[in-house]
């Protein structure tokens, strides 16, 4: 077994929905990135990547390249999967802590752990995903920006 963790944070600006694990979350705000800036395919593209050793996200998928401008973050986040499984690794279970101060996750958790488990090739009860906010304190709190931390086992090897 290996573990892989990851993290990702992006920018909130006026706009919406926010797509958090490929799920659009009606919202006044949407993450500011090169792609759909989907930062929980994010975190788990690289737990992914990094469980296998295989790099991380910015070098597989480049910010830099015009190809991946507004990108569905679930392309890297397939990709990453296929390539672990090349290198003889399956994802056991994932772990996702989201920080966002609004809007409520709670309604969406259960689609969120769906979308991902069906990306993941795993039954969704292989995957947690937690909200927590920023309690008023940083720019997590002021509703400035969105992160998540996500862990990878992946079996195989």
């Amino acid at each position: 077994m290996r573990v892989g963790a990851g993290n990702d944070l992006h920018r909130l600006r006026a706009g919406g929905p926010l797509v958090l694990a490929g799920v659009a979350i009606p919202a006044a705000v949407e993450a500011d990135g090169h792609s759909d800036a989907d930062v929980v395919l994010h975190a788990v593209t690289d737990a992914v990547l990094g469980g296998a050793a295989l790099g991380d996200i910015g070098r597989l998928f480049p910010d830099t390249d015009p190809a991946y401008r507004d990108a569905d973050s679930m392309l890297f986040l397939t990709e990453a999967v296929r390539l672990a499984g090349v290198a003889g690794y399956r994802v056991g279970n994932v772990d996702v802590t989201i920080r966002l101060e609004t809007p409520q996750l709670a309604p969406h958790i259960d689609a969120m752990r769906e979308r991902l488990a069906g990306s993941l090739g795993i039954d969704s009860r292989r995957v947690g995903i937690k909200a927590k906010t920023g309690e008023g304190i940083g720019p997590i709190g002021r509703g400035e920006a969105v992160a998540c931390d996500a862990v990878v086992l992946l079996k195989g090897g």
